[in-house]
């Protein structure tokens, strides 16, 4: 089941992409919803990031290039960054590189939805916590990272989490290809077999540092290939059981 958010004309509306188009819903996707019998056309919305995210992590390098280069030991403490919520854009929406630069790195990502609040979970039971994934571009300016290492300013410029095109529910999260188009040249095309620390380590560490709770977002790492991108610059990341996620890059004022 594919959960968007979009806006028509004026107004911002849930809904569920079907046959017919996306079906309006009300209530909470977390929990409880009906479908109010509203049907709008794809074409006449604007879609919107999928989600208003509680929180945003993302782990970083995560990803090697072959099988053979997963390293048989995991690190003991993985890095994970913060990224606001400030961040986030929808499909379409510009990303905007920052007026001291020239360039910033796009990066597809398959990204998780919390879907119940997640303390000291076991790497068995992670699963039952997921609501569902979408993907993300965790666009990155290197050139503010830190000398000591911190990443978070670099991560946390307006427009540099865009998200969607949907949340797809049924998903089997271990047998996708992550994928990025620079200008229609593929860039990035792995499986996240490929990721270093895989997803139920990864939330099952996160829930016993912070309690996750529903509506948070986790950035699952980017496959090797990713790269700078310009003005006038168009990315496609994909994941093609949930959708494509399109945005151009401009510069900032």
């Amino acid at each position: 089941m594919k959960f968007a958010r979009f806006q028509y004309e004026s107004t911002i509306y849930t809904g569920i992409l079907s046959e017919e188009g996306l079906k309006e819903i009300t209530g909470d996707i977390f929990d409880t919803w009906t479908y109010t019998g509203k049907v709008f056309r794809e074409d006449d919305v604007q879609l919107l990031a999928p989600i208003e995210a509680n929180q945003v992590i993302g782990i970083g390098a995560n990803y090697v290039s072959v099988s053979e280069e997963l390293p048989k030991v995991l690190p003991d403490i993985p890095v994970f960054f913060f990224k606001p919520t400030s961040s986030i854009i929808g499909p379409e929406e510009k990303i905007v590189i920052p007026n001291s630069l020239n360039e910033v790195k796009f990066e597809s990502e398959l990204a998780i939805v919390i879907g119940k609040e997640a303390k000291n979970v076991a790497e068995v039971d992670v699963l039952d916590y997921i609501f569902g994934y979408t993907v993300a571009n965790d666009v990155t300016a290197p050139q503010f990272f830190h000398e000591a290492g911190h990443w978070m300013i670099g991560k946390a410029f307006d427009t540099f989490t865009p998200l969607g095109p949907y949340i797809e529910t049924e998903l089997d999260p271990f047998s996708v290809r992550v994928e990025a188009r620079l200008n229609s040249i593929e860039k990035q095309n792995s499986s996240t077999n490929l990721m270093i620390v895989p997803i139920r380590k990864m939330i099952s560490y996160l829930s016993n540092v912070m309690t996750l709770k529903k509506g948070d977002v986790i950035l699952t790492g980017s496959p090797v290939g990713a790269e700078f991108a310009f003005e006038n610059d168009r990315i496609e990341c994909e994941i093609k059981e949930i959708g494509i996620l399109r945005n151009s890059f401009v510069k900032g004022k």
